[in-house]
Order: structure tokens, then sequence, then C-alpha cells
């Protein structure tokens, strides 16, 4: 992995700032589809600048269309009794992507709060993964975590639209994924999730337009901006 290398001069950074109120904010922006479709430039960065300061933000994004969430978990388990799909490249491989972007561009600067936005689902929600969803995220959580040095990871989940309600039952485990989400975001004092069913069209597409994506941005940087507001707060 080729960012572990690096790893270790970020750990103490990020470990010695644990609880830091200065230093920059970082976003890191993953998941499947409607995140490749959305354009942090347009709406996201902006607003988070305009929050925090254009100097006090790093936005990483990398994501990969189509992919279930066993793309970014590494010990991805199938539910009790299936079988787990024979994936290439391995687990985690997308996960290991992203880190090469987060290390590179954090790599020798203090960081004040770490912000995972995540919008994926739809692909557990069609292979039937929505009873292992809720865990999974938990278990791509506490991968940052420990890779970073801190637990103090914000998150905020993009709620898969209703595209996969209206497909005459073609997908029985899309309210399943649903559901985990809306838990894992208010379950949390460092989590939130949004909505997304008005982003994707009268026709209720899988994919959201132009519009939606721009929507998209400027939800998950209010929830962002709250949740590293809420921490502020909260720091002594």
């Amino acid at each position: 992995m080729k960012f572990l290398p690096t790893l270790g001069s970020i750990l103490l950074i990020t470990t010695a700032s644990l609880f830091a109120t200065e230093g920059k904010h970082l976003f890191i922006l993953s998941g499947q589809s409607n995140m490749v479709g959305l354009k942090p430039e347009v709406t996201f960065t902006p607003a988070v600048e305009k929050a925090f300061g254009k100097e006090q933000v790093i936005v990483v994004k990398d994501a990969q269309s189509g992919c279930p969430i066993r793309g970014w978990v590494k010990d991805w388990k199938p539910a009790p009794g299936t079988t787990a799909p024979r994936d290439k490249p391995p687990h985690g491989k997308l996960y290991d992507r992203l880190m090469e972007k987060v290390t590179t561009a954090i790599e020798g600067q203090p960081i004040a709060s770490v912000t995972l936005v995540w919008m994926q689902g739809e692909r557990d929600a069609k292979e039937g993964h929505g009873e292992v969803y809720e865990q999974s995220f938990r278990s791509l959580l506490g991968q940052l975590k420990k890779d970073l040095g801190r637990e103090d990871v914000a998150f905020v989940i993009g709620r898969i639209s209703d595209h996969g309600l209206k497909a005459d039952g073609k997908y029985p485990q899309w309210p399943m994924v649903r559901d985990a989400q809306i838990k894992l975001g208010e379950g949390n004092p460092m989590g939130a999730w949004v909505d997304t069913d008005d982003l994707n069209g009268g026709g209720d597409s899988l994919h959201y337009g132009a519009a939606g994506y721009r929507k998209l941005g400027e939800r998950f940087a209010e929830a962002a901006i709250q949740l590293v507001k809420k921490r502020e707060k909260a720091s002594p």
C-alpha cells in the first residue's frame, strides 16, 4: 500500500492535535456514482471555505461508480449464511486509493478536524447486502480513525434516493440500506445524514442532474459545517 510509508509521519501530527482547535479542516469525499457526479468546486468547497477560510480547508475527493461498500472495507463480511463475492481487486482497494490522496494532501500540516462525506449504497442495495450495510460503514469509519490516529472523525452520509423504492420490488433491500444510513447519521453525535429524494428528477432516476448535484454539494457542506462547529464548541 503506497500510503503506508508516509502515514507514520502524519500520525504524529494528527494524534498530537487530537482535540486541537487550530489547524486545517479536512473533508474526505468518497462513494460511488453519485459522488463521482458531484463536483466539490461548484458548491461544496466554496461553502466550507467561506465558513472556515480558504487557507484552513482541505478537500479530498475520490470515488468510483458502481462499487459496493466492500471496495472500501478491508474486513468486509457478508450476512451470516451467505457467501462473500469473489471480487477483483480485493476488498479495500478503493480505500487504499483514497488514502493515498489524503496522505498527500495533509502531509506536514496540522489537522483540526476530519469529516468523511459519504455518498454510496445503491450497489449494496441492488446486490442484497443491506443487512450488513451498517456494520460495513462502521468498519470503514474504524479504518479511517485508525489510519489517521484519531477518534474524532465526523461523517455525513447521503441517504440513497427513492429510485429503488419505485422499481416494482426489484430491489427489496433498498429500504434496508436507507434505514441503516439514517440510523448511522442519527445515532452518532458526530454523524449526520442528508436527504436526496428530490435530487434525481421527476423520473426518479438513479443519478442526479446538474441541479441535483449542486444541491447535494450544498447539503453536504451545510451538514459538515454544522458538525465541525459543534465540535469546536465542545472543545475546551
